[in-house]
């Protein structure tokens, strides 16, 4: 009897030790982690970065941290993804111009580093949605973002995060995003 209840209380830890389906995404130990490797199984194609059209940089290396200027969501095709999360466009829309910016930060990733595996940790996130007054999911907006960080990174893609609405972006970008990663030497 005390051999039934014991299978039976591991049982149930072990059921609500699994991840909820928002979060299922698999993430193998950090060391065998290949970054470079996964953005090609993802079919990632990442562009050259765009220069920056005033007196800043893509990105400023203080220590072992890599500080990215905020970026919008470039269309393969040109131009942007434009327009208000929850007016001109839906959560789903703002999500992938999120994922967007995603692949435009890699690009500077790869740029600055030579390669995505000498990223050591995403620290930190900046996620801003041009949005309208009455729209409270920014979060789901930015977790297109998020969720590209931890496919391509693995452990080391989960960050710390916040997600912002703005009443205004520039030219009317849907989603802005900053990050802040740790660099291996």
């Amino acid at each position: 009897m005390k051999n039934l209840l014991s299978i039976t209380l591991l049982l149930i830890l072990i059921s609500c030790s699994q991840p909820s389906n928002d979060q299922n995404i698999e993430t193998p130990i950090a060391d065998s982690w290949d970054a470079e490797k996964r953005v090609t199984e993802l079919g990632l194609e990442l562009p050259q970065p765009s220069s920056p059209v005033a007196n800043y940089v893509n990105a400023v290396r203080t220590g072992n941290l890599l500080f990215l200027s905020g970026k919008g969501p470039n269309l393969p095709e040109g131009g942007y993804v434009t327009g208000k999360v929850g007016l001109d466009l839906t959560v789903e829309e703002g999500k992938e111009a999120a994922r967007l910016v995603g692949i435009s930060q890699l690009a500077v990733l790869k740029a600055e580093l030579g390669n995505l595996n000498r990223v050591k940790r995403v620290v930190k996130v900046l996620g801003m949605v041009n949005c309208g007054p009455e729209f409270t999911e920014q979060p789901q907006v930015i977790n297109g973002f998020s969720d590209l960080m931890v496919e391509v990174f693995g452990e080391k893609g989960k960050h710390a995060r916040s997600a912002v609405g703005m009443n205004a972006l520039p030219s009317n970008i849907a989603v802005e995003i900053e990050l802040i990663v740790e660099i291996e030497d």
